[in-house]
């Protein structure tokens, strides 16, 4: 990482700070969970991570990383959570049953999704604990449970304010520009940029540029090479190359590669992102780009 840039990554549990904006990857991966040896630097848990500023600590997606998050707020409840949701496909909402807060009394916990056509948030949770799914009923969640629709335009809690805006991927499907501390964190992952079968407005280009403007940190679906594109043309996931154009275009400081393919081994992420660096860097982009990790945390000097 650059030196001279005023984001670090940092390897220890960050205490709360107003001067301060951290950010955790809690699962990095795409479609399925994919433990074992070939995953263990990039982890295997599906989507989920969380940013914090002073004593707000708000959780993004609900995928099987929301599980050890979950384990280390029971150590240090009582907890208000906010569990903030891009769209409802497995891979984003599987761990919530696993999420240890569910089932302490003495948590409050918010949930903030789209709506998907006439199903309403509290009921796309409760059905995935059915007992043809699940062998444990939502009636058994204990925490203090509100529920309550996001599909446009924005959202303030804590000193965080925040815009949605409805990207390409099948079903209906949100990405977050998170204002806090003077700093901007753009999470969308899960964004088809150059496919025309989802339905999106005519200006959705142009709006997503201006959606990730100035970014100090874009993190973004990142999920096949060029070369393996072609082949998977309508299944709601970017490229690499097309990432690294919309930060560079949209002015990111920084780019987290994201959703990462659960075919893909860590040496081979490495590889296809080494790469990438020195193409960007060959055209002069300053650009810093990485593959996100689980356990990664930044550390965001605050402006405000």
């Amino acid at each position: 990482m650059d030196p001279a840039s005023d984001a670090t990554t940092t390897t220890t549990d960050p205490a709360i700070s107003d001067t301060q904006v951290f950010v955790r990857c809690w699962g990095t991966r795409g479609s399925i969970p994919t433990p074992g040896p070939k995953t263990v630097r990039h982890g295997g848990n599906t989507t989920c991570f969380e940013v914090q500023h002073g004593s707000t600590r708000l959780i993004f997606d609900a995928g099987s990383g929301i599980r050890p998050l979950g384990h280390e707020l029971v150590e240090k409840g009582p907890n208000t959570l906010h569990i903030f949701l891009t769209h409802f496909h497995w891979d984003h909402i599987q761990g919530f049953p696993f999420f240890a807060p569910l089932y302490d009394p003495e948590d409050s916990i918010k949930v903030v999704g789209p709506r998907q056509k006439d199903i309403d948030v509290q009921n796309l949770f409760a059905g995935q604990m059915g007992p043809i799914y699940f062998p444990v009923p939502y009636s058994v969640v204990s925490a203090a449970m509100s529920f309550e629709h996001l599909n446009d335009g924005g959202y303030e809690v804590g000193g965080f304010d925040m815009q949605v805006m409805r990207v390409k991927h099948p079903s209906f499907v949100i990405g977050y520009r998170i204002n806090v501390g003077g700093r901007v964190i753009c999470f969308i992952p899960d964004n088809e940029l150059r496919a025309s079968t989802h339905e999106v407005p005519p200006d959705f280009d142009a709006r997503l540029l201006d959606f990730v403007s100035d970014a100090d940190l874009l993190i973004h679906d990142s999920m096949y090479t060029e070369e393996e594109y072609p082949h998977r043309v309508g299944w709601g996931h970017s490229t690499f190359t097309q990432s690294v154009r919309l930060a560079e275009e949209g002015g990111a400081k920084r780019l987290l590669f994201f959703h990462h393919d659960p075919m893909r081994s860590d040496d081979e992420l490495d590889g296809i992102v080494a790469r990438i660096r020195d193409d960007a860097g060959a055209r002069g982009s300053g650009i810093e780009m990485e593959a996100a990790m689980e356990g990664m945390e930044y550390s965001l000097e605050s402006k405000t």
